[in-house]
């Protein structure tokens, strides 16, 4: 019988992990006992994705708002410091801003606008239009942002008033917020700059030190060691953390690529498959009616086995078959479809040739599946795998 599937991504339940756990272990047995209860038949190049947050759980990768306020204080001691471009998010940025604010030192927080980095409203660009306001150019103090866009600017999905919501986060009195696009607007008022934006900082330090900024820091430089023996993440710091508590949050997992080659080489043992495996954080996908890009980590995957390196190198059936092989009948097309796949796979030359289709990271493509898979509220299913995903329509 010909094939009738193609791509499955499937969420596999697992249990709820503790500090401490063997993180190996766990992810080894949930996918072993989903196969056996399911009946499922693996194959070789199926994909286990693992969420990050499984990971930094069985690691205990957290830290307190205290362990992030000590390293501000350790890294910031001019009593004046600046923090650039951070996203609008009450579980990504509002702790480390709560850290930062109890530091003692005077915040200046600027704001991008009309949104963040990812695509979050600070104002209706309607009005700022109307007001003449050119955001390439124009700084804005809180006063002013009020004067123009009203005393209460909600988010359209979370309804949070995030520069309040920011502002109410330094009690001590010790926060003033700007609005700019400028990077170099910071030195202003301190030459002590922690950026804070995600994709776009190397370029907003690099704009800073060719301003003189005096000490220029990411937020993947602040916690890359423990602190009072705290979590800790050498390459990316804070960047990736998340709401855990009140008072804590978790930081991205360290530490991945020998958890990947592990689970890759006992299920190899196990099963006698070559599956790869990969860790995901965030999806690299934008939300349509929001218009926010949902990619808040640094990365779509801190690591994953070496199948999963490179780019996709796909041919586009449709403009094919609407093209060189239009004069042909179905069951014709159909197996001029499949040489023609069969001959992208024996060349190499053929195969980056990719008619009509967009070359992107394989982690990317996969990360974004796996996280759309599980979802990131009650799903329970922080593994997810995914088979077929290297076929093509000749695979039977």
């Amino acid at each position: 019988m010909a094939r009738t599937i193609g791509t499955v991504a499937i969420g596999i339940r697992a249990p709820i992990v503790q500090e401490g756990d063997d993180v190996v272990a766990v992810i080894v047995e949930s996918v072993l006992r989903f196969v056996e209860a399911e009946n499922f038949c693996l194959r070789d190049r199926a994909v286990i994705g693992v969420t990050e947050s499984l990971v930094a759980r069985a690691q205990g990768n957290y830290v307190s708002t205290r362990d992030i306020s000590s390293d501000i204080k350790e890294k910031f001691k001019g009593g004046e410091m600046a923090v650039v471009f951070p996203i609008l998010s009450r579980n990504r940025f509002a702790p480390i801003l709560k850290g930062i604010a109890a530091s003692g030192n005077n915040v200046h927080l600027l704001l991008s606008y009309p949104t963040d980095e990812m695509g979050n409203s600070l104002m209706d660009v309607d009005v700022m239009e109307k007001a003449g306001l050119n955001p390439y150019i124009d700084v804005l103090t809180e006063d002013e942002y009020r004067n123009i866009f009203g005393p209460d600017v909600r988010h359209p999905f979370t309804g949070l008033d995030y520069v309040r919501m920011y502002k109410e986060l330094a009690p001590a009195n010790n926060m003033a917020i700007y609005f700019a696009n400028d990077p170099r607007v910071a030195l202003n008022f301190s030459r002590e700059v922690l950026v804070a934006n995600v994709h776009g900082r190397e370029r907003t330090k690099r704009v800073l030190r060719q301003a003189g900024a005096k000490i220029v820091l990411g937020l993947e430089d602040i916690l890359t060691a423990p602190v009072n023996g705290s979590g800790y993440s050498p390459e990316f710091g804070l960047l990736g953390s998340n709401l855990a508590t009140d008072n804590t949050v978790k930081l991205f997992p360290r530490a991945c690529q020998r958890i990947v080659d592990e689970v890759q080489a006992i299920l190899k043992e196990e099963t006698g498959k070559e599956v790869e495996v990969m860790v995901y954080g965030d999806g690299a996908f934008k939300d349509p009616q929001g218009q926010i890009w949902e990619l808040a980590d640094p990365v779509v995957s801190p690591a994953y086995t070496k199948g999963l390196e490179g780019t996709s190198h796909e041919i586009k059936l449709k403009y094919i078959a609407d093209n060189e092989l239009a004069s042909l009948k179905s069951d014709e097309v159909k197996e001029a479809l499949k040489q023609r796949l069969k001959e992208k796979k024996n060349d190499r030359k053929q195969a980056t040739r990719s008619v009509g289709t967009t070359p992107r990271r394989l982690t990317d493509l996969l990360g974004s599946l796996c996280d759309l898979t599980s979802g990131s509220g009650d799903k329970g299913t922080p593994i997810v795998l995914v088979q077929g995903y290297f076929d093509d329509y000749a695979s039977e």
